[in-house]
């Protein structure tokens, strides 16, 4: 090949890559990335309710989401540091401090499900029909019966911790002897407690969602600390200017709209709801 020739092919090579760079910035491929990114809990994703509500979002508005699921603690976390556009978890008490210290613009509730304790079929610890969730936890840790934890921050072991508090028993004094940290999700939360027999509080959309639940069944349930309400929030923009505001509060609004939470309601496993769509009670 002559020089000329090689001249020739870079130039209409360089001609190439700068077409390719226009096109990318061209407004039709913008459009098709646009998407904003929502912090949540492992509940929300493997239970598969987001996978059955995002398209329909997405449908609607154009707005794709990616998300992020991760214990609760976790997600308020990835938020404060500005690293999502919308945080999607389940405590409210560190829901409403991430709002009061600046770091969110405003709490909507959005659903709820419940916990519930579940255990082996054999029930060692005598706790079967309590709706006294404290008191079961007590008498589980006076029998040392093996007792599994996440031990992650998420909304899960901060209710957890909670009932353990409420029942006057320092759980982590266990660490090691009946008391089992994971320091994992649910699922694998609850594959521990199914290998060794023990106890563990689950999310009842969890719960519903765990394929393998061989010998564990539910024997608590029903105690109004049993409660398990999610809320959604939009990062702060004033605090992270990067916070896709508009699009975040596009998902938001559609959450709570009639038509994200008919979506929310018509999302079951086995026939068996696995959230109740909670918006327009908080409003009445």
């Amino acid at each position: 090949m002559t020089i000329y020739a090689r001249c020739l092919l870079r130039l209409l090579q360089g001609c190439g890559l700068l077409a390719l760079a226009l096109l990318l910035a061209a407004p039709g491929a913008s459009a098709q990335e646009r998407f904003i990114t929502v912090a949540s809990t492992t509940s929300t994703e493997h239970s598969g309710l987001l996978g059955h509500i995002l398209p329909l979002f997405q449908a609607e508005s154009g707005i794709a989401v990616r998300v992020v699921a991760v214990g609760t603690g976790q997600a308020i976390r990835l938020a404060e540091r500005g690293d999502a556009d919308v945080l999607l978890v389940h405590h409210t008490p560190s829901e409403e401090r991430f709002v009061a210290e600046g770091y969110g613009v405003e709490r909507f509730d959005v659903m709820y499900n419940d916990f519930v304790i579940v255990g082996p079929e054999d029930d060692s610890a005598g706790v079967r029909g309590y709706t006294d969730a404290a008191e079961a936890l007590r008498c589980i840790a006076e029998a040392e019966a093996p007792f599994a934890s996440r031990a992650d921050d998420s909304g899960t072991h901060k209710r957890e911790m909670e009932l353990w508090q409420a029942a006057g028993v320092d759980a982590r004094a266990a660490s090691g002897r009946w008391y089992r940290e994971t320091g994992s999700g649910m699922g694998s939360t609850l594959n521990t407690a199914r290998g060794v027999g023990a106890y563990a509080l689950a999310d009842r959309g969890s719960w519903l969602g765990f394929a393998s639940k061989s010998d564990l069944v539910i024997l608590v349930e029903g105690d109004a600390r049993l409660f398990n309400p999610y809320g959604v929030i939009l990062v702060s923009p004033a605090r992270h200017p990067h916070v896709k505001a508009a699009d975040g509060q596009a998902f938001i609004d559609w959450l709570v709209s009639d038509a994200g939470q008919q979506a929310i309601a018509d999302f079951r496993v086995e026939g068996e709801p696995l959230f109740f769509p909670n918006a327009k009670d908080a409003g009445s």
